[in-house]
């Protein structure tokens, strides 16, 4: 497979500082000859910052590239460079194809012209041919959903029309490669919908196409391989998944997996202590990410130290603001007696289509029922967190629906009907 957007070694360098205008006023002049006498400066050293940093990295034909990444971390910058809005201070990118941007929606739409005018400009400003424009009209107004308004001046529409036909627009160019700048942050619900469901099949089409965005789940769901930007540089390569999970631990906090390897240091007391607590997949290993229609498994590992009351695995599950989803236990009647002494495994299983997209941590314990109150053993709060994600093939508990299902839980019902 050949590649369709080559980078290597991409720096971009910026120089800051107080604007000092070409041509000020006497008294503007005055003031700065003083101060630079005052302070023994006579010129002042402009400050640079280096926006991006030896970047390199390939994306092949029909690849969907995912870009991550904190703000300021040089998502932007490293997209200007590449549709050549800016030139690199050094390094160099090479694209094959045609190529599309939708960095900002609506550049280059004219607030006097029509609908119908401004498809026809902007169209074209995009690189698109009037013939082509002209198929593809219909679609275009079709998908925008303002048909009653396309002959209408765009200075009369909503934020929501304007922004609505000028994605159609972008969204119905067909080049060869594809770049896109956090476009499914802005609109309404539906307009999001429409956003992503086009972006997926851009990229099943088979065009390649470089996503920026600060959408997790949009990026779990687009795309094949992906790349995380700190500070200008990349820090990690690889499966969306992998990265994703490794910027969810750096920002948030909180792995899938903890071990204690000191027993003395592991929480618990005198009756028993944790060794280890894991988010696993159905095949038992560990897993950051996971598909909703997959099974999730927490897997504790604890040592019961001596015979003592019964004791009780247990977890509860928060969202990812904190909020408690559900709690639960192990009701199994082998923890109804007192545990023998040694090393445990236990393994929580939650079923498939039960979670909702998002992520999510987990608190663990190992603990005593004293109805009606339960009292902690060994404790760990927190201790691992994971991120469910839908892929959206029509299969989950969404269904074909591609908008936001609200709640913790989103779980995939049997459902009877019949007619009357």
């Amino acid at each position: 497979m050949s590649v369709a957007i080559s980078a290597e070694s991409l720096s971009k360098q910026y120089r800051i500082g107080q604007f000092r205008p070409a041509y000020g006023t006497l008294r503007d002049s005055l003031v700065n000859s003083y101060r630079r006498l005052r302070t023994g400066h006579l010129h002042e050293p402009p400050e640079k910052i280096w926006a991006l940093r030896d970047v390199s990295f390939e994306a092949r034909d029909g690849e969907v590239l995912g870009i991550i990444g904190p703000n300021g971390a040089g998502k932007s910058t490293l997209l200007k460079i590449l549709t050549r809005i800016t030139t690199p201070t050094e390094g160099r990118a090479e694209i094959r194809g045609r190529v599309g941007s939708l960095l900002e929606v609506g550049t280059g739409f004219h607030p006097e012209l029509t609908g119908r005018e401004n498809i026809y400009l902007n169209g074209a400003i995009l690189g698109m041919k009037r013939s082509e424009i002209t198929r593809k009209f219909g679609a275009i107004v079709e998908f925008s959903g303002v048909e009653k308004f396309i002959d209408t001046p765009v200075k009369r529409y909503s934020s929501g029309m304007f922004v609505r036909l000028a994605f159609s627009v972008a969204a119905h160019f067909e080049p060869e490669v594809m770049i896109v700048d956090e476009v499914l942050a802005v609109g309404d619900a539906d307009f999001q919908r429409r956003s992503l469901g086009r972006m997926e099949s851009l990229g099943e089409s088979g065009r390649t196409v470089l996503f920026v965005s600060h959408n997790l789940h949009a990026i779990l769901q687009l795309c094949d391989r992906a790349l995380l930007l700190q500070s200008g540089q990349i820090v990690r390569e690889g499966s969306t998944h992998d990265v994703v999970a490794y910027y969810e631990e750096q920002t948030v906090g909180g792995g899938s997996q903890t071990i204690w390897d000191d027993p003395d240091t592991a929480p618990g007391n005198d009756l028993v202590r944790l060794q280890s607590v894991r988010v696993v997949d159905a095949e038992g290993s560990p897993a950051a990410t996971l598909d909703v229609r997959q099974p999730v498994g927490i897997e504790i590992g604890f040592r019961v130290l001596r015979f003592g009351k019964p004791i009780v695995p247990k977890i509860k599950v928060l969202d990812q603001h904190g909020g408690i989803c559900f709690n639960a236990m192990d009701v199994s009647s082998r923890w109804n007696d007192p545990t023998a002494p040694g090393e445990y495994v236990t393994t929580a299983w939650i079923p498939g289509n039960l979670l909702n997209e998002g992520r999510l941590s987990v608190d663990v314990d190992v603990c005593t029922i004293a109805s009606p109150k339960l009292i902690p053993n060994a404790s760990a709060y927190k201790v691992v967190a994971f991120h469910v994600y839908d892929p959206a093939e029509g299969d989950s508990a969404r269904g074909a629906f591609t908008g936001e299902l609200r709640g913790v839980v989103r779980p995939l019902l049997d459902w009877t009907s019949q007619e009357r």
